[in-house]
């Protein structure tokens, strides 16, 4: 038996906004979308179109109050193959919110507040 990974899921309160996010940021595009016929929700499955690997973004069209995200602690972490590009283009998004330049990381944040850890191509992690 073996498993492979498939997704991951983040609620999200403005899927737009998201959506813009995710694309500018991360060069995520939409590659699959749901809604049921009463429109309770919407799931987004976002790709980077090398991979199978997915990001599903979930709204909730009743939910107005802000994602409990307890410490933060979780986070998702991609690689990129021109790390010097990805952190200007993050650093003129304004979206950086943490730095560890020891390690050779840094974490970008997204509209709902969820951090997204930006690695080098390259980079070894524990």
């Amino acid at each position: 038996m073996s498993f492979s990974f498939n997704h991951s899921n983040i609620n999200v309160r403005d899927l737009e906004k998201s959506l813009a996010f995710y694309t500018k940021a991360l060069d995520l595009r939409e590659v699959r979308r749901y809604s049921p016929p009463d429109g309770s929700f919407t799931l987004v499955y976002l790709g980077d179109g090398k991979t199978g690997y997915r990001l599903e973004l979930t709204w909730m069209r009743d939910r107005t109050e802000a994602y409990n995200l307890g410490d933060n602690e979780f986070h998702l972490a991609l690689t990129t193959d021109d790390y010097a590009a990805a952190h200007a283009r993050h650093k003129e998004m304004g979206c950086i919110c943490y730095e560890n330049p020891d390690m050779g990381i840094y974490f970008i944040e997204d509209p709902d507040g969820y951090w997204v850890e930006i690695l080098p191509a390259r980079h070894e992690t524990a």
